[in-house]
């Protein structure tokens, strides 16, 4: 094989983010409820002539040549690109062109769906192949043991395996991903009834997760609670799809938001409290900012017939809004 490209799906997460970051689920399990959306990272990879890896990058309008495996040491240029390369070790020269639909700190786990494409198509054009299981677990490898980028596991597993799923996490080595069987009538709905809308600056970690973290080791009574909450109340709008109470639902996103927030400081900032509240008050049912907090895209539930007044009144305060369309499939080349 010479050439091949890869693309893997973003993911929007509607509830349980936070209980999938190490090392709440070894202590007490983690639980996510999100789906697949029909945003993309690709990968495209086609074997060279020689041994060297060329790497062009869309998204940060970067291109760098690789000619040793001494090229690859982490500096913080590219270091996905060069852990996925290090990990796989091609035994064949690569051009790689990379692109994602999502701007950087999207939330919408752009970074890990491009390390599952990138995987995927490395490894293909190499003559290897894996199970979305597979893929997932060496995503998570590369970006948190390998890069040790502090976040969770939900992402990895999201986009491999695609589609609208509640993941429950019992720690590193065991994450079972369940599909959720949803009325083909209950899932047009809803997506009819969300709303992404951008807040006009990327997520930057700024420590969010170092300080979600530090509570959970350090036993803090009150991240512990918030954690506990959002993993039922995961649960319970897993229940609310299956039995097609989208009011419910809505409901289940605001209290996950207010549940959030106290976290950690960093994840709720005055201008994502500003956009929350301009969403609220136009008629937006419910709604979350997307990721890790700090910034990104929010998303809005509203009632179908009240969704263009929603984002009318986003757009209005500067922030560009576009709908959601789910996509059922995980990685694909």
């Amino acid at each position: 094989m010479t050439g091949v490209r890869a693309s893997a799906p973003l993911r929007l997460s509607f509830a349980g983010g936070g209980t999938d970051v190490p090392p709440y689920p070894s202590t007490h399990g983690g639980a996510v409820l999100s789906a697949t959306i029909r945003r993309y990272a690709t990968a495209q990879v086609r074997v060279r002539p020689d041994r060297e890896y060329h790497v062009e990058s869309l998204d940060l309008m970067a291109r760098a040549a690789f000619t040793a495996r001494e090229d690859l040491a982490f500096n913080g240029h590219l270091d996905l690109v060069k852990a996925v390369l290090r990990g796989l070790a091609p035994g064949v020269g690569l051009d790689l062109v990379l692109a994602t639909d999502a701007p950087p700190g999207s939330g919408l786990g752009s970074s890990s769906a491009l390390v599952v494409a990138m995987l995927a198509a490395v490894g293909a054009a190499s003559g290897q192949s894996w199970s979305p299981a597979e893929l997932a677990w060496r995503a998570y490898e590369v970006e948190r043991i390998d890069l040790k980028i502090e976040g969770g596991m939900q992402d990895q597993y999201a986009t491999a395996h695609g589609g609208l799923n509640f993941i429950e996490f019992h720690g590193d080595d065991q994450v079972d991903v369940r599909p959720l069987a949803v009325r083909s009538g209950t899932v047009e709905e809803l997506e009819r009834s969300l709303l992404l809308a951008w807040s006009g600056q990327g997520r930057t970690d700024a420590g969010i997760l170092r300080r979600q973290v530090d509570g959970v080791l350090g036993g803090s009574a009150e991240s512990l609670a918030s954690l506990g909450a959002m993993k039922a109340l995961a649960e319970a709008m897993r229940d609310a799809l299956l039995d097609g109470d989208l009011a419910a639902f809505a409901e289940g996103l605001h209290e996950g938001w207010e549940q959030k927030r106290r976290l950690a400081t960093g994840i709720a900032t005055p201008r994502l409290d500003e956009l929350y509240g301009v969403g609220r008050s136009a008629g937006a049912a419910g709604g979350k900012v997307v990721g890790a907090g700090g910034g990104g895209f929010l998303a809005f539930c509203c009632q179908p017939d009240r969704r263009d007044r929603v984002a009318a009144a986003l757009e209005v305060a500067g922030a560009p809004c576009s709908p959601v369309a789910f996509d059922p499939r995980g990685v694909r080349w």
